[in-house]
């Protein structure tokens, strides 16, 4: 256990954002699912554009690295545009 008062501050702190961080991650997870599960372009589509707002967000909170974003954003659009109309 920490014995100073400011450690006991930084290990509130960052329990904190340990469990913001971890319900980002969550969304962003849910939202790549989305756009994987979509049946018709059209729903992958809708789900893309979600998709990437919360990855700009998630990268833009520092959560992943802004190219990581880019990388997936590409990757699902890739994917979304093979879907047979």
């Amino acid at each position: 256990m920490p014995q100073h008062k400011s450690c006991k501050k930084r290990m509130k702190i960052s329990a904190r954002q340990n469990a913001r961080n971890r319900a980002y991650r969550t969304k962003m997870r849910m939202a790549i699912r989305k756009v994987r599960e979509a049946q018709t372009r059209k729903d992958g589509e809708l789900a893309l554009f979600e998709a990437n707002k919360m990855l700009d967000r998630v990268a833009g909170k520092g959560i992943i690295h802004k190219k990581r974003a880019a990388d997936k954003k590409s990757r699902l659009t890739k994917l979304v545009k093979s879907i047979s109309a």
